[in-house]
This record gives C-alpha cells, sequence and structure tokens, in this order.
C-alpha cells in the first residue's frame, strides 16, 4: 500500500512542477530571439544596433523598474564606457569582449518584489574567498548610486 500511495504523490509532484515558471520560459524565448537575430546579422543583414535595442527594452519597463533601468544604464555608460550593451534574456546588460559582465534584472520580469542588479564571471569583483554577485534595488538614492558606480568600475577591470 505504501508503494501506492508513493507513487501518486510523485505522480502529483510531477504533474504539478514542470521545471519552468512561465516567466522563466518567457525569458528563455527572450534569448533564443537575442541569438537567433544575432546569426542572421550577416553582412547582407541590416545592423541593429544593440544599443537601441537595450533602450527600447528600457522603454517598455513601468514605473519603478524604468525609472531604476534608466538611470543604471547612465550610470554604466558614464563609469564603464567600454562596456557595451546588448539584450540578455530580455534584460538590459553590458558586456567585456562579448561577455557579459552585469545586467539589470526587472522587478516585474519575474514578479518579484525587487529589481536586480548582477554580475556575471567576468565582473572583477573577487574579493577574498567570497563576494556578492547580485543585489536588491528597489529604489535608487544618490548614495546607491555612488556604490553602483564604485561596483560598475571595479566589475568593469
Amino acid at each position: 500500500m505504501k508503494g501506492t500511495q508513493s507513487s501518486a504523490t510523485n505522480t502529483e509532484a510531477a504533474e504539478k512542477y514542470d521545471g519552468f515558471t512561465a516567466e522563466e520560459r518567457d525569458a528563455m524565448k527572450e534569448r533564443a530571439k537575442e541569438l537567433k537575430a544575432s546569426s542572421k546579422r550577416g553582412s547582407r543583414a541590416p545592423k541593429v544596433d544593440p544599443e537601441v535595442e537595450v533602450l527600447a527594452k528600457i522603454a517598455e519597463m513601468e514605473g519603478t523598474d524604468r525609472a531604476i533601468a534608466e538611470r543604471l544604464h547612465d550610470i554604466v555608460k558614464d563609469n564603464a564606457p567600454a562596456l557595451s550593451s546588448k539584450l540578455w534574456y530580455g534584460m538590459p546588460a553590458y558586456a567585456r569582449d562579448g561577455k557579459i559582465v552585469c545586467f539589470f534584472q526587472p522587478a516585474q520580469k519575474f514578479k518579484a518584489r525587487y529589481a536586480t542588479l548582477g554580475f556575471n564571471d567576468p565582473a572583477t569583483l573577487d574579493d577574498g574567498t567570497m563576494w556578492p554577485t547580485a543585489f536588491a534595488l528597489t529604489d535608487l538614492t544618490p548614495e546607491t548610486e555612488v556604490r553602483i558606480a564604485a561596483l560598475i568600475k571595479k566589475a568593469a577591470g
């Protein structure tokens, strides 16, 4: 009898969890579109400016997400001009040599209570044996902007 209950419970769990949320699936679809678009950018295809794509994605955002993303974009451009703008999973991101250094994840994208400023491996934020790679953002104060500018400079190397 136990085997039957266990099997039924496992089946119910499998039906309830399919591996990814709808928001995660949407992000993966956006990434697939980005990769497809970049592969089509051959010599004959019209060039699309990644900066324009990022600014358009920011313009689609609403409320606090949009305000933070706009200001964050300016902070990155002012403090790490060597980083190039690009979309990454449908989010504004900034790359060095084609590798994502940092990105902005709007709260609305994954229905979270805060936006995220995240850093990937190419970011040179190393500090001993442990350091943060993501920061929750609910607003940008002048003090927060100074901290972000310093992180961006360090991350850009």
